[in-house]
């Protein structure tokens, strides 16, 4: 699963491709996305510096298996047709049946907007256009409250397509 694409896909990633986390900060802020995507405007603070530790204790190349689940850490995919592209912090595997789960893993606690929603499922539409089956529904793990909050991939999540 880790070497859906290729090292040489991953540097020639075309650049207009969307990354994954601007669906997340524009359904936040859309100014903050423009900022952060286009402006390249960034500032590290104590809560952003928590999040990247977070991502770098759960990044791993090497995948583990438990109760029937294959664990696939760090990720990296891409769905043309949508013009999106990123890394998954997880990808869960099913070992007998197949199916995929993304889960994405966030510094605080659940929010009221559906950016976390937005990102994760458009996750899944990435996993389903590179692997050609359903992602019906991922999960979203919250480190403030450690906490996992399962997500279905609903119409109402499916825009993009």
């Amino acid at each position: 699963m880790t070497a859906l694409l290729t090292e040489t896909q991953r540097e020639n990633q075309d650049t207009r491709l969307i990354p994954l986390s601007a669906l997340q900060h524009y359904a936040f802020c859309p100014r903050q996305c423009a900022l952060i995507h286009n402006e390249q405007a960034w500032a590290e603070n104590y809560l952003t510096a928590q999040g990247k530790a977070l991502h770098e204790r759960v990044d791993s190349d090497e995948p583990e298996t438990c109760k029937g689940v294959r664990f696939e850490w760090t990720v990296h995919v891409l769905a043309d047709k949508l013009g999106i592209s990123g890394i998954l912090d997880l990808v869960e595997v099913d070992t007998k049946t197949g199916r995929l789960k993304p889960v994405e893993y966030k510094r605080g606690k659940p929010k009221p907007d559906p950016g976390d929603e937005i990102q994760l499922c458009a996750q899944g539409l990435c996993l389903e256009e590179m692997t050609g089956q359903t992602v019906s529904e991922g999960a979203l793990w919250y480190m403030q409250t450690r906490h996992r909050v399962p997500v279905v991939f609903s119409d109402g999540l499916r825009p993009l397509q």
